[in-house]
């Protein structure tokens, strides 16, 4: 059914952003115990729609259709999950809606799947975040991240931080201080508009262009670090890069920055040389050919992905740098990116 006869009663949007630049990612586990990490939310956005129709209209209770893949599922209560869109069907489960209306919610993102930019969280957030406005709308930004990060780990049973929901929900710049897994504070980074602007126009995201897949990789880092405990120095190294992270930027040092970032991906190759992969190093090789003052493989690494680099401020460096990353390998791809002062947003049409 691509569209209905009747009209909705109510239109439900919402976006959320992914984000990149994880420093001190890894420190956000059950495993590290507490942690401190830095990320900078960004579009592309992930976007949730809510057609509302009353429950005699004949629709399915609700509707799910994934517009990337083109697929269309029902999700009912009580139901087996598909695998491929798992995560959907838990998300609305947890959401209890109310059964006197039928929902057709549509799901988009333009960031590619397996990115490692945290985009399943942002849809999961946005989806929570609408669900929620269908509800009642009470839920705050620190509620829907932890709501979206219960569907991930306790749900799904996935292995899973909790930063990238934390940056999705509150947007900007975040510092973000996890006392005990998965407790955290969140201070936001205000960055003067000098700053904010030099920042947007130095980073530059670098999508691998295979679908990042390690979870074989991850769970043999998982049970070093696991066996090593929470105060082990490869763990105790990361939490540090994003103290540095939050400094520089709020000095308003992008070479600091840059380093932080160099740092924090070299510690993760020590977590498994296997983290910062082959094409992650191929991209990393040209950047510093032309004056990049940082790298950062993005979420825990692994095969594929994606690489943020922090570029050199002039401009036409940077776009060259751009062409010659997508002309070394033909899956290499630059999506462009703003930093996005805001988290997740709802309204209604």
């Amino acid at each position: 059914m691509s569209h209905h006869e009747n009209k909705p009663l109510r239109i439900i949007n919402s976006i959320a952003p992914i984000r990149i630049a994880d420093n001190g990612g890894w420190t956000d586990t059950w495993f590290a115990k507490h942690g401190k990490i830095f990320n900078i939310a960004v579009s592309p956005y992930a976007e949730v729609q809510i057609e509302v129709y009353s429950n005699d209209s004949g629709h399915a209770p609700v509707e799910v259709f994934a517009e990337n893949y083109g697929d269309r599922f029902t999700v009912a209560p009580g139901t087996a999950r598909s695998d491929r869109h798992a995560l959907l069907g838990a998300a609305i489960e947890s959401m209890k809606i109310p059964g006197d209306h039928a929902i057709h919610v549509t799901i988009y993102s333009d960031a590619p799947a397996g990115a490692s930019t945290g985009t399943s969280a942002a849809i999961t957030v946005a989806l929570i975040g609408a669900l929620d406005r269908l509800r009642s709308g009470k839920m705050t930004s620190h509620e829907i991240a932890y709501a979206a990060h219960h569907v991930e780990m306790n749900m799904l049973g996935l292995q899973c931080g909790i930063q990238d929901q934390i940056c999705s929900a509150y947007g900007g710049i975040n510092y973000i201080e996890m006392t005990e897994f998965p407790s955290a504070s969140v201070s936001q980074i205000q960055a003067s508009d000098a700053v904010w602007w030099e920042l947007e126009h130095r980073l530059v995201l670098v999508y691998l262009g295979k679908s990042h897949s390690s979870s074989d990789l991850h769970r043999k880092v998982v049970k070093e670090l696991e066996d090593a405990g929470p105060e082990c120095a490869k763990i105790e190294a990361l939490r540090h890069t994003a103290e540095r992270s939050r400094d520089a930027i709020c000095s308003g040092d992008f070479e600091a920055f840059g380093r932080a970032m160099i740092e924090n991906t070299e510690a993760q190759a020590r977590l498994h040389p296997e983290l910062v992969g082959v094409d992650a190093r191929t991209v990393i090789s040209i950047a510093k050919e032309h004056c990049a003052v940082g790298w950062k493989v993005n979420g825990a690494g692994g095969d594929g992905g994606s690489l943020t680099i922090l570029c050199d401020s002039r401009s036409h460096v940077k776009r060259n740098m751009v062409k010659e990353i997508e002309q070394a390998n033909p899956l290499y791809k630059n999506i462009p990116i703003s930093l996005s002062r805001f988290g997740l947003r709802t309204w209604e049409t």
